[in-house]
């Protein structure tokens, strides 16, 4: 008897035992906690181009008035409208600046836009695409990592480049002296998978001031003028005689170009290109640099060649120094050879 009263004991204290170990091994397992997420580095806003910081410069200082906004394909671009101060205008001149130049550059662009509305005439400034061979400003981050590390980490920092670059490794050898691994075989691509979007291919330089040269002449025909004038600066005159060029619009009978020069990377030169045009021309050079001086020559010897019966040439004086009388002559000679060629 005693021994039975001792086994139930015993099957009694193993089942108080046993219940809250099945209690816990029935709770589910708890859940690992997710590992924390790397940290997502914000993007780095784009960079403007030099012409795009340039037109944000105009917005801010000159008046809305003065603003239109011309397309170029999808693409939006500044320009700058001034009416003829004159009941009955003579026409519209579209002014392209040279490369690194705004719609209203201080030196001949600027004033010619503000000065021959005085003498009857509409102007239509552009802002022409950065050319490749410049390159925007950096701006505050880029400069600031690109800023000199301090003399001590410098030296610190080389000393373990130069250690990671000279140790041998563990056969004994240098890193250049170590043979690399075949390369694996590429892997054949999926026939399932979706194949990435291809970038189509960006226009180029060329390409995109002749589409806003048209953007600007669909905005000057809306306006019913007598007669349109192309009048380019520097290289901007290069991309002008271009676009006559290739496209020929018949109602631009007239080309002024202002210390022409031909942008890099463009191989037809200057003087085969602007003699072979068959509208009037007017040729500016300051005559105060040898290099200006020879190129004009060149021009006018291939126009003379080509016996281009509107082709003229206008020598302008020395810079004197002073800003305001060196325009005011650009203004006064292009004013004339208009008044003529009329």
């Amino acid at each position: 008897m005693p021994q039975l009263r001792f086994s139930a004991c015993l099957v009694v204290g193993f089942a108080i035992i046993s219940a809250p170990l099945a209690s816990i091994a029935e709770e589910p397992a708890a859940t690992e906690s997710p590992a924390p997420s790397a940290p997502v580095m914000p993007e780095r806003p784009s960079t403007p181009s030099r012409s795009e910081a340039m037109a944000a410069d105009l917005v801010r200082q000159l008046s809305a008035g003065e603003f239109i906004s011309l397309k170029e394909g999808d693409v939006d671009f500044v320009a700058l409208w001034r009416p003829a101060n004159v009941g009955s205008p003579k026409g519209v001149v579209i002014l392209l600046p040279g490369d690194g130049e705004s719609a209203n550059w201080p030196s001949g662009i600027g004033p010619l836009r503000r000065g021959l509305p005085d003498h009857g005439w509409h102007t239509l400034s552009l802002s022409l695409p950065d050319s490749p061979t410049l390159t925007p400003p950096p701006s505050a981050s880029d400069a600031a990592e690109q800023a000199p590390e301090a003399p001590g980490d410098e030296t610190d920092a080389q000393a373990e480049r130069a250690d990671a670059t000279d140790a041998p490794n563990e056969a004994g050898y240098l890193p250049e002296e170590t043979a690399a691994p075949p390369a694996e075989p590429p892997l054949e691509p999926d026939d399932e998978e979706v194949p990435t979007d291809e970038q189509s291919p960006q226009p180029d330089q060329s390409e995109r001031i002749a589409e806003r040269i048209e953007a600007a002449l669909a905005f000057a025909r809306s306006k019913q003028p007598k007669r349109i004038v192309l009048l380019g600066q520097r290289t901007g005159g290069y991309w002008a005689a271009r676009f006559l060029q290739q496209q020929g619009p018949s109602d631009i009978q007239h080309l002024i170009m202002v210390r022409p020069q031909q942008p890099e990377g463009q191989d037809e030169p200057l003087a085969q290109l602007a003699p072979t045009l068959k509208v009037a021309t007017g040729d500016f050079y300051y005559k105060d640099g040898l290099g200006s001086q020879s190129a004009a020559l060149e021009r006018l010897n291939a126009s003379r060649r080509l016996d281009h019966p509107a082709y003229r040439q206008v020598g302008l004086p020395p810079h004197t120094g002073d800003r305001q009388v060196d325009q005011e002559q650009l203004i006064r000679r292009v004013r004339g050879w208009l008044d003529k060629e009329m």
